[in-house]
């Protein structure tokens, strides 16, 4: 099979950069429900925004591209052993190519391999069949909606719900609370994939294998059909809405699958993806390797409508303009629902960077700086100079326990990721005259063209995406969620959505 390696690159760039066409569809659905001018309608502007760019610049959509994840079916007698060794080389050269991040990482030093191979990655599952042809399916599924799985064991009390038992309501309930407990730390609007039984390695197995299945199809188990039109039905009156914003659009897809289990287990585990949702496949000629047809209608049959309502008929809000280094009486003025636009230098940090300066000097002067949660896709040109490819926000959550002290620290003014931190982070920006700005999660194309040079970087021992890069910005836009004044829209948000969640406490499927 001399074109299997060719044709496994070309199904890692078109899952990287071009969403497929029943993942758009579901996107522009939730853009029609949305209500004009509000957050999230502006945030899934941006959002369409940023697939089209990716598609055109044929560049990550999400700077984010997870750990690749191979599902490959293949003719009994077919060399798993050499076709492994071709996925591995496509996705060293598609890392070597900015399509995919690096993003393998040593667990015990840190240390990133540089080319996405390693021990576990990627991941590569082989299953035989009795057809002539290879199927090869991929998804990239990033960091921050992975750390959104969750798995119950039940039967178990749960927040704002109460007792789920061994039956279809508890695994009704756990759904529920699944879809409240993201937030908008796993990029939402989301989908997610349900599985029932197993044991917790194959529960979590079978509900990424969910995420295969295409958006508009139908379980042929009528019990789970039922389920899935029930969560779809509800889980968008949560009010969690896109980036956890709040808004009329939570979820955009809901799939479950059930296996046998144990008599003494009972695991319910959700695989929960972003909007971003990167899954693609292949169906190849086993005698040369080569493309017969894609498995899911590639994007470009389906073109995002990129002008919306929340364009034409914008709420008030007040947008501001600031230059780095930013005052603390420019902070002081900023509201939660402020838009800020960011002009001036912007230095990456994630948590290799913010353990460190606990510890640590900072090689720069960060006094009124803004540091962006972000591990970018770099490339460096033949002058040897770098250039940002993709530049989404991270999930800022995991730096919760660094960021009050940095910002007392260093006197940094402006803190950009997603999802929102918590009470120790809120009462620093309190104290200390600092704001938390949430970029637009997963838009990294959309954030790439706002980085118009690379001035510098350091700890670079780090890894391309945890070292701390030094950019010029111009045009970067985010929304005040956290202010200096105590406010929180992250904490509302979760507050009334789990308000909402006690309705659905009482049994529905008896």
């Amino acid at each position: 099979m001399q074109h299997f390696q060719q044709s496994v690159y070309k199904l890692i760039v078109e899952t990287s950069t071009n969403l497929p066409a029943d993942v758009r569809q579901a996107i522009q659905a939730a853009q029609a429900k949305e209500d004009a001018g509000t957050r999230s309608a502006l945030s899934l502007s941006t959002i369409a925004d940023n697939i089209h760019m990716a598609e055109c610049n044929v560049s990550p959509i999400c700077q984010d591209t997870g750990m690749p994840t191979f599902i490959i079916h293949c003719p009994v007698g077919a060399n798993q052993i050499v076709m492994k060794k071709q996925i591995l080389d496509a996705v060293a050269q598609a890392t070597k190519d900015s399509k995919l991040r690096t993003n393998s990482v040593d667990s015990l030093t840190g240390a990133n391999t540089g080319d996405n191979l390693g021990p576990g990655t990627p991941v590569v599952h082989f299953e035989q069949w009795e057809r002539d042809d290879i199927e090869v399916k991929l998804i990239l599924k990033g960091g921050g909606c992975e750390n959104k799985n969750i798995q119950y064991s039940l039967p178990a009390e749960l927040e704002g719900l109460g007792k789920a038992g061994r039956d279809l309501d508890g695994i009704r309930k756990c759904i529920m609370h699944a879809i409240y407990q993201a937030q908008g730390q796993g990029c939402s609007a989301g989908f997610i994939g349900v599985g029932i039984g197993g044991d917790r390695t194959t529960g979590y197995e079978l509900a990424k294998h969910q995420l295969f299945r295409h958006v508009d199809d139908v379980n042929p188990n009528e019990e789970l059909r039922k389920l899935e039109d029930y969560v779809m039905a509800n889980a968008n009156s949560l009010g969690i809405g896109t980036m956890g914003f709040g808004g009329q659009v939570t979820l955009l897809g809901c799939k479950v699958g059930v296996m046998n289990r144990l008599p003494a287990s009972f695991f319910v585990s959700v695989a929960y993806n972003c909007w971003a949702f990167r899954r693609q496949g292949v169906l190849l000629d086993s005698n040369n390797g080569e493309i017969k047809e894609w498995v899911y209608r590639t994007g470009d049959t389906v073109p995002m409508n990129t002008k919306t309502e929340a364009e034409a008929a914008p709420a008030e809000r007040r947008e501001v303009v600031l230059q780095t280094p930013i005052s603390e009486e420019q902070i002081r003025s900023l509201r939660v629902g402020d838009v800020v636009i960011i002009n001036g230098m912007m230095h990456t940090g994630r948590d290799a960077l913010h353990k460190y300066l606990m510890d640590h000097d900072a090689p720069l002067d960060l006094n009124g700086a803004a540091i962006y949660h972000c591990g970018p896709v770099m490339a460096k040109d033949a002058g040897g100079e770098w250039h940002v490819k993709a530049a989404g926000p991270t999930t800022s959550i995991r730096e919760e326990p660094y960021q009050g002290d940095i910002i007392k620290k260093f006197g940094i003014r402006a803190v950009i990721g997603k999802g929102g931190m918590g009470p120790k982070t809120l009462a620093a920006l309190q104290e200390h005259g600092a704001v938390y700005l949430n970029a637009i999660g997963g838009a990294a194309q959309y954030y790439a063209e706002c980085f118009k040079k690379v001035e510098g970087v350091d700890f670079m021992e780090f890894g391309i995406p945890e070292a701390m890069w030094h950019l010029q910005t111009e045009g970067f836009a985010a929304i005040v969620t956290m202010d200096s004044h105590g406010n929180s829209l992250h904490a509302d948000v979760e507050k009334d959505s789990l308000a909402k969640l006690a309705k659905f406490k009482d049994p529905v499927f008896v």
